[in-house]
C-alpha cells in the first residue's frame, strides 16, 4: 500500500489534468493485453485492422506486465494539453531517465536515447492518428465529465469525499491517502500537491507515479467508462433536424462510432455522393471531423456535436 501524506499546501496544489499521451500509452496497453480489458473489446476490434501499417514495437516494449516506462508518459504540465505539446515534452525527457527505465523493464541498453525518444514520439503520433483521433471527442467528453463530477465532490465534501470513490482500495485516512500498489511505501507530497488524471483506458487499474522531479500523480478510471463504446439507437432529434435538415441530423446520430462515407451511405440509404456532400457541410460547420485510417477516411462527431446530441448538456 502506498501512503501519500498531505499538508495544507498539498491540498491547495492538488489539481486535475487530461493527458492525450497517457491515453495513447494506456490504449496500446489494452491492445497488448486484450484479455484484461473486456470493456474496450469493441474499440480494439475496430482499430486493429487500421494498425497494419503502424510499427508499434517501440511503444509496446515499454509496457510491462505491471510497470510502464515513466519516461514514455510524463505528467501533463497543463490541465488540458494537446498531443503535440505532450509529444514535445516526451522528446525532451532526460536521457538518464530513458536508460534507467529501460533497465527497470529488463530491456537492452539504449545506444542513442534521443533517437529512441524521437522514434517513440513518432510511433505514438502514428498510433494516435489511426486508433484514437476519431474517438477522441467521445473520450474527451467522458474525461471532462469525470473532472466536473469530482470538482463538485470536492466543493461539497472536501478531500475525503473527493477520494471516496476514486478507485477500489483508495481511502482517505487521517492526513493521507492510501493507494494500492505492489511496491508499498510512504511518500510525503512536500507541498507539491497531487495530480489527478482521469483515464478511459486505465480501467480496471489505477496507476501511480512518484518519481523524483515530477509532481506525484494518480491515473484512475473515469466514471462511465463502461458505457463508452455502447451503441445507442436514438432517434433523430426533431429540433436538430429542423435546423440542420433531417439527412444531416441523421448522419450525426449514426456517428456513435467513426464511419466511412460508404458505410454511412449504406446505413442511411442515401447515395455516396449525397452522403459525402452532407458530411462536407457538417465538417465545414465544425460538427464532424475527418480522419484518415489506412485506405479509408473516417468521420467522427466533434465535441460540439456530442453536446448537441446530449440531452443532459
Amino acid at each position: 500500500m502506498l501512503e501519500l501524506t498531505f499538508s495544507a499546501d498539498d491540498l491547495a496544489y492538488t489539481r486535475f489534468a487530461i493527458s492525450p499521451l497517457w491515453e495513447a500509452v494506456a490504449a496500446a496497453r489494452v491492445l497488448k493485453h486484450p484479455a484484461e480489458h473486456p470493456l474496450h473489446r469493441r474499440w480494439a476490434e475496430a482499430v486493429r485492422p487500421r494498425l497494419d501499417g503502424v510499427r508499434l514495437a517501440p511503444l509496446l516494449e515499454l509496457i510491462g506486465p505491471r510497470v510502464i516506462a515513466a519516461f514514455a508518459c510524463p505528467p501533463p504540465a497543463s490541465p488540458a494539453p494537446d498531443l503535440d505539446l505532450e509529444l514535445a515534452a516526451l522528446r525532451l525527457q532526460p536521457h538518464e531517465r530513458v536508460v534507467r527505465d529501460r533497465a527497470t523493464l529488463g530491456l537492452p541498453p539504449s545506444s542513442d536515447p534521443q533517437a529512441d525518444l524521437d522514434q517513440l514520439a513518432d510511433t505514438v503520433a502514428a498510433f494516435w492518428d489511426a486508433a484514437l483521433a476519431p474517438y477522441w471527442p467521445r473520450v474527451r467528453t467522458l474525461l471532462d465529465g469525470d473532472i466536473l463530477y469530482r470538482a463538485r465532490l470536492l466543493a461539497s465534501g472536501g478531500a475525503q469525499r473527493l477520494f471516496a470513490d476514486l478507485s477500489p482500495g483508495v481511502s482517505w485516512i487521517g492526513d493521507g491517502l492510501r493507494v494500492p500498489r505492489n511496491s508499498p511505501g510512504a511518500v510525503p507530497l512536500d507541498g507539491r500537491g497531487l495530480l489527478l488524471v482521469p483515464s478511459a483506458f486505465t480501467w480496471p487499474k489505477l496507476f501511480s507515479l512518484t518519481a523524483p522531479g515530477w509532481q506525484p500523480l494518480l491515473r484512475y478510471p473515469a466514471r462511465g467508462v463502461g458505457t463508452l463504446w455502447e451503441r445507442t439507437d436514438r432517434n433523430t432529434p426533431e429540433a436538430l433536424a429542423r435546423i440542420l435538415g433531417r439527412s444531416r441530423a441523421r448522419l450525426l446520430t449514426l456517428l456513435d462510432e467513426p464511419a466511412s462515407t460508404g458505410d454511412l451511405a449504406v446505413r442511411t440509404g442515401m447515395s455516396p455522393g449525397g452522403t459525402s456532400q452532407h458530411l462536407t457541410a457538417l465538417r465545414d460547420a465544425g460538427l464532424v471531423s475527418a480522419h484518415r485510417a489506412g485506405r479509408y477516411v473516417l468521420y467522427a462527431r466533434t465535441r460540439i456535436a456530442e453536446a448537441l446530441l446530449d440531452p443532459s448538456s
